[in-house]
């Protein structure tokens, strides 16, 4: 039995459990598992790869993108790149290699919908899907600018700092925080949304529910907008051709 699953911390909403559930009886996979290896701390990573008979690949979600990468033997170009990791492959010896499917499901995603005017982008949050989000941005042509909590080198404007003039020059912005998910459906990032116009795009990474408060902020000012399913769709897939089962 091939055994793959979703290293986490609190994942029981998760969506890629459900998406290979369903993924191996529409396309008849057989003896092939997915499951959710819900940890509290990354330290209990090791007893997974060790107590785990026919695992062959992983997922890695919120909050172990980065702090996964110095149990790995090999890490793709890219995703060292980047500086994190959503997918481990197992290989036949029991070495792990470490790659990111995120930037492939996140570029192949917002590209149809970036414009000419679209030159700069403002990215909520900084953790493991962030990087991905900045790395493809940059491929794609964009300036990427960081908010967070705190100022420091790498983050330009904090919560705190944010001007409704520093939303109105950034017209893409990118949800890479959790805040709004399921069921805390009325969170969202704390922006001056009145920055926001008819040439904005708003993506955001929750895709539960499909519109977030941060998107339908955006949209009651006419922005376009964009929630994370197609994305983690495309990763997902990505992750399975690269487990290569």
């Amino acid at each position: 039995m091939n055994k793959l699953g979703l290293l986490g911390k609190n994942i029981s909403y998760s969506f890629s459990r459900a998406y290979f559930k369903e993924k191996f009886q529409t396309e008849h996979i057989e003896n092939t598992s997915y499951e959710n290896f819900d940890i509290e701390n990354i330290n209990k990573f090791q007893d997974i790869i060790k107590h785990t008979e026919g695992l062959r690949g992983l997922n890695v979600t919120i909050p172990y993108k980065e702090a996964v990468m110095p149990y790995l033997d090999e890490i793709n170009e890219q995703a060292k790149a980047i500086g994190a990791v959503n997918t481990i492959r197992i290989t036949k010896k029991g070495k792990l290699v470490g790659y990111n499917t995120d930037c492939y499901g996140f570029k192949k995603t917002i590209e149809p919908f970036i414009k000419p005017h679209h030159k700069k982008a403002l990215i909520l949050g900084t953790g493991g899907a962030s990087k991905a989000v900045i790395y493809s941005l940059k491929e794609l042509g964009l300036t990427c600018n960081y908010v967070s909590r705190n100022l420091s080198k790498n983050v330009q404007f904090s919560y705190d700092t944010l001007t409704k003039e520093d939303v109105k020059n950034h017209e893409v912005i990118v949800n890479c925080t959790p805040l709004g998910t399921f069921p805390d459906i009325k969170d969202c990032p704390n922006i001056p949304y009145d920055g926001i116009t008819e040439k904005h795009l708003l993506f955001d990474l929750i895709y539960n529910p499909e519109e977030t408060t941060f998107l339908s902020s955006g949209k009651k000012n006419g922005a376009t907008i964009v929630n994370g399913a197609n994305m983690l769709k495309l990763q997902a897939e990505k992750s399975w051709s690269i487990w290569d089962l």
